[in-house]
């Protein structure tokens, strides 16, 4: 029997691993926490961005990797039943291998948000770090599955932009409508896509599409709202008479994303679902550029649309969902 080049089982093995951490969906866990710390932090003129800006994207990549892989691992049993090829149940990566890496990856992230409470010289950073944590676990555990896991996956994508915010500096309340709102549209998409491996009904896909509609809405008021009461000097880009041009381009991203839903409702299988699925979790990305770019202007925004190119290409490794 001959043996596989070292160079060749590395790189199945790498693969194997990008797979697990799902390595398209990490350019989101990105794109959250470095929009909040821009946005909060009143960034304008592109400029080097500060060490409290890398933490708490280094601590957003190694808690969103922990819990892909965490996830996995508790959906192993499932896995072999429906999902044979991913890496666990094929047996390309061992479970218990899988198992400690996402408590390590988990752990990392609490200590450096942890860290960057200290660089702020703020304890709601590494406060936040442990709760997202402890919701990861939650999820992967518990809610997953059941009628609370779309509630609690949302809680986990509103605390990894509430990261952002807390280490860029002080939040106006207006803005926490921002994450509130992220949440709200994560959520929808976790009902949306609850049955994309076997297809779903139509009601519970209408119902995920109308709560993504409002998490869409909510988030989208932020800025305007914050314009309005004339709170701070920013939006800066809005505030340069741009109101009805960023408003038609949050309505037509937002129509974009509920039309690909609504091609999935109209017919239920799961291609269809898995697309609308995938096109509205890169669109976080996109959703986070628009609201940059509300609050800083466009060369922000270009930073973080920029994104997409990683996620883009990682899905040629391992699939988003």
């Amino acid at each position: 029997m001959t043996r596989s080049p070292p160079k060749t089982v590395l790189m199945s093995s790498l693969v194997s691993w990008l797979q697990l951490v799902r390595l398209p969906n990490l350019a989101t866990a990105v794109a959250d926490p470095l929009a909040g710390f821009l946005v909060v932090g009143g960034f304008g003129a592109y400029e080097n961005l500060p060490m409290g800006g890398w933490l708490v994207i280094a601590s957003s990549l190694c808690l969103y990797a922990g819990g892909m892989v965490q996830n996995d691992v508790a959906d192993f049993e499932i896995d072999q039943r429906e999902r044979p090829l991913r890496p666990l149940p094929s047996g390309r990566v061992s479970r218990g291998v899988a198992s400690l890496v996402a408590n390590l990856l988990l752990a990392l992230g609490v200590i450096l948000t942890c860290v960057a409470s200290v660089y702020v010289n703020n304890l709601a950073p590494s406060c936040l770090g442990l709760t997202l944590a402890a919701a990861i676990c939650c999820y992967n555990r518990f809610a997953k599955g059941t009628r609370w896991g779309s509630l609690v996956m949302g809680c986990c994508r509103s605390l990894n932009w509430s990261l952002g915010m807390v280490v860029g500096g002080s939040p106006l309340m207006l803005l926490w409508m921002i994450p509130c709102g992220i949440g709200v549209y994560i959520g929808g998409i976790t009902l949306f896509a609850h049955d994309e491996a076997s297809g779903g009904s139509r009601k519970k896909l209408f119902f995920g599409a109308f709560i993504m509609l409002l998490g869409l809405v909510l988030a989208g008021l932020s800025p305007l709202l914050v314009m309005k009461m004339k709170q701070s000097e920013f939006p800066i880009w809005l505030m340069q008479g741009r109101l009805i041009m960023w408003c038609a381009l949050w309505g037509v991203l937002s129509f974009y994303i509920l039309a690909r839903c609504g091609q999935a409702i109209v017919n239920p299988v799961p291609h269809r679902m898995q697309a609308a699925v995938g096109n509205a979790i890169m669109s976080i990305i996109t959703l986070d550029a628009v609201i940059v770019l509300a609050f800083c202007g466009e060369q922000w925004a270009v930073v973080v649309l920029a994104l997409l190119v990683w996620f883009v290409l990682g899905r040629r490794i391992a699939a988003v969902t």
